[in-house]
This record gives C-alpha cells, structure tokens and sequence, in this order.
C-alpha cells in the first residue's frame, strides 16, 4: 500500500508523539508498503511552545522518507498540502491528533484529500478531550473529526471520549506498541555508571515532560511523606524531563517541603540517546498523574522491563495490572507513599515474571494489522 503519515517527526524532538510516527513508519515498511511521513515546517509558535526548543539536536534518521510541509497556523499552506495529497492518491493516510489546536490545521488538509474519492483515512487519536482544557476545543475537535473514516485509540477512556463525537464511525482500542527504537537495555550498574548516579541507593524514576495533569506536585508531597519515615536516606526520585511549564511552583514546593536532599533533578530535555540510560538506572517507574488517557512512559517501562507504579486514573490500571506489572495507587500523596514502600518491600523481582509476559501484547506488528482493518472497513 501507499500510506502517509501525518504528524511530528524529525527535525521536531523525539517526544513521545515524534518516536511513535517514526516506529509507525518502520513497521509499515516492514510489512512491504511505501511510507511517507509529512511533518511540519511550523509545529507551534514559539509563544505557544512550553519548552526551551522545538528542535532535534540528533542526526537525521537515513531509513525514512519525510517531507517538512505542513504549517500549523497558515491557511493557504493547509490548502496547498491538501491539494498535493489529493492528487498523490495515497491509499492511506494515517493523521495523529493530540491536541485541538491542530484541527483546524488537519481537517482543512483532509477535506481536500477526500476529494480524491480514494483515500482512505485513519486517525489514531491521543486523546479527544484534552488534558488540559482551553476555548475552541470543541469546535476545533469536530471540524478534525468529521473527514475521518475511522479511528484507533490507545485507551478505553479514549474511545469512549470518542463516541461521544462520532459514535457511528468504525473505532477500535488498540493498546500502544512498545518503544522499541531507544536501543536494548543495559544493566542497572552501568547505566547508573553513565548519569553519574548513586549505587547504594533505590531509585524511582519520574520520566518525561512535566506538566501540571502529570501530577509531580504529588509526588514530591509524598516523597516528603517518605522523607518523615527516615526512608529518604534509601529512597530518590530521579525527575527526568524538561519543565512544559513555569518551574517556578516546584522550586516553591521543594523549599517548602524540605526534601531537596531527596531528589536527583535532570530537567533538561533527554536526548533519544540517553533514553534508555535513565529507564535502566531506575528500580521503577512512578506516574503519579491526576489525569491520563494512557502513556507514552508506559510502553517506554515495558519495553525496557522496568516495574511501575501509577495512579487509578484514566486507561492507566488497565495498561500496568496491579500487583503484576506493577502498583496502582490513588492520585493522592498518602497512597503514592504506600505504594513506594510496598514496591521495595516486595522488590523488583517480583514483578519482573508477570511483566516480561504483558509485554508481548504490545507489537507493532498488532498496531498497523489494526490500522490495515479498520481502514478496510
């Protein structure tokens, strides 16, 4: 088949969206079809970007085909991108959406593609309703949605957010497939050998863009819970991302909270690179979200093996079974504290055998035989 991609991809940061559109990319081309991503020349604008830049600092990837074309904030670039991809009679096209700042953008572009009476369509959508809620996000959700002719999501509470918009339109749950491209795993002593870090202590691991719906704010609360049970001497969070958002709140929190002692800070942006260095190091994964559709950090700590403990918000639960792959705790800093402790009482080892098997539910091979399907539908 002829599939396009569209969405973030190389030159923009390999974040979780980026990482995901290139794997999708390999493993269409895997299966023998002829893939082309197109990607933006304008993403946001430099006043709506929350971090320090847009940009990648790695090499360009040599195995896929991307063309920089789209324009997120200009009109006559979405009709001429519309028109190039009508005439191009791409048997599919596969359009991420994330976020309802980029419906206008996508659904001018794929009005102009159904004109081709060829295309088929398929979105796999992050999320509906989003995290965090801002004016027009209805409106801009329903332009993008209605050119669609189905849908996968990567969380229940995804497809049923869903439903609410299109409820007659195919759509599936496929569970997200394991970011597999960030190298295998390393040992724990040599990835802590690599960022510099303590041997002799225990470490959680808090990985990926902060933001408010995140709910590191939690964690550091019960990390000062921790802290009044002596257990901070044996206990750090590793807090592994760059701020999307003003820092200024936590830097408050952490003052006030006296645990500074506690935490290890790289709240820089990780480079692909480093990826795997930071999941390896770590005894487990925390997200201690408020709210969540699913996670890129999920299939991040599968990939790599590494137990988590999350929050019973969302399609979280369904994604890491309790007391299995990992603990789920309430959204609040007395249930994160308990969950710490029990994960040390009963130690790594433990869940290593249930998570080993979970992890084989999530192929790439599973993702794009979902995609074809749907799209046949």
């Amino acid at each position: 088949m002829k599939i396009i991609i569209i969405g973030s991809a190389y030159p923009f940061r390999a974040g979780g969206i980026t990482s995901y559109n290139e794997r999708l990319a390999r493993a269409f081309t895997q299966r023998g079809d002829d893939v082309t991503i197109y990607t933006f020349s304008l993403q946001y604008p430099g006043f709506l970007f929350p971090g320090t830049t847009q940009y990648s600092t790695e090499p360009p990837p040599t195995d896929l085909n991307i063309h920089v074309r789209i324009n997120s904030i200009n009109p006559f670039n979405w009709c001429s991108v519309g028109n190039e991809l009508k005439k191009i009679k791409a048997d599919l096209i596969v359009v991420r959406y994330w976020i309802p700042f980029m419906g206008p953008c996508f659904g001018t572009i794929l009005r102009k593609v159904k004109k081709n009476k060829h295309t088929k369509i398929v979105c796999i959508a992050d999320n509906v309703v989003p995290h965090e809620k801002r004016l027009g996000d209805i409106a801009f959700t329903k332009y993008f949605l209605k050119p669609i002719d189905s849908f996968i999501t990567m969380s229940e509470s995804v497809l049923n957010d869903l439903k609410k918009f299109e409820p007659n339109k195919p759509a599936v749950f496929v569970p997200h497939p394991l970011y597999d491209n960030f190298g295998e795993k390393v040992s724990k002593e040599d990835a802590r050998k690599k960022l510099g870090l303590p041997f002799d202590q225990k470490i959680l691991l808090f990985f990926g863009f902060i933001r408010k719906y995140k709910g590191l704010d939690i964690l550091l609360d019960a990390m000062k819970i921790l802290q009044d049970q002596n257990l901070n001497q044996k206990i750090k969070l590793l807090i592994a991302g760059e701020f999307y958002g003003d820092r200024k709140p936590y830097d408050t929190q952490i003052e006030q909270l006296g645990i500074k002692d506690s935490l290890i800070l790289r709240t820089d942006f990780i480079a692909d690179s480093e990826v795997k260095y930071y999941l390896c190091a770590a005894d487990v994964v925390i997200q201690p979200y408020r709210d969540a559709t699913q996670s890129g950090v999920t299939p991040l700590a599968y990939h790599f093996e590494k137990p988590m403990i999350v929050t019973n918000v969302g399609g979280l639960p369904s994604l890491v079974p309790d007391n299995k792959v990992g603990l789920v705790a309430e959204p609040n800093a007395i249930s994160i504290a308990k969950k710490i402790i029990e994960y040390f009482e009963k130690g790594e080892q433990y869940f290593l055998p249930y998570l080993i098997d979970e992890k084989k539910k999530y192929s790439w091979q599973n993702m794009t035989e979902s995609i074809i399907t749907i799209a046949r539908r």
